[in-house]
């Protein structure tokens, strides 16, 4: 019967000339997480690039990025500090549960993100 032991401290159990040791190591479980940005159309495609590659440097402090889905210019249901238009960028990555918290507080400070969401993929 396989069990899955993610997330759990694990114990392994080593032989060495006849004494066991046990040995106590943590394991620690990755969770999959989804973030969609709304970019400023206003800014120039250099900047986009720039906000892209500056949420994955802060993805890859603590886990990793997956597939980067780039949606281009899409009109917003509502208007946005006057704007109709956004920027959609959909980012798939890997990361422990502090990371979304961090993500979050630096999206909210950065003039170039209109809007972030951060969707736990996980089924709970």
């Amino acid at each position: 019967m396989a069990r899955d032991f993610s997330g759990q401290t694990s114990y392994t159990l080593r032989f060495r000339k006849g004494n066991a040791t046990l040995v106590h190591r943590e394991v620690k479980r990755m969770t999959k997480y989804e973030v969609m940005l709304i970019l400023d159309p206003a800014l120039e495609d250099a900047v986009k690039e720039q906000t892209v590659e500056t949420v994955k440097g802060i993805i890859e402090t603590e886990g990793t990025v997956g597939e980067i889905d780039t949606w281009g210019m899409r009109k917003l249901a509502y208007p946005i500090n006057k704007k109709a238009e956004g920027y959609y960028v959909v980012v798939n990555f890997e990361a422990e549960s502090t990371l979304p918290k961090e993500l979050d507080r630096r999206l909210r400070i950065s003039d170039n993100v209109m809007r972030h969401i951060i969707v736990c993929k996980d089924e709970k």
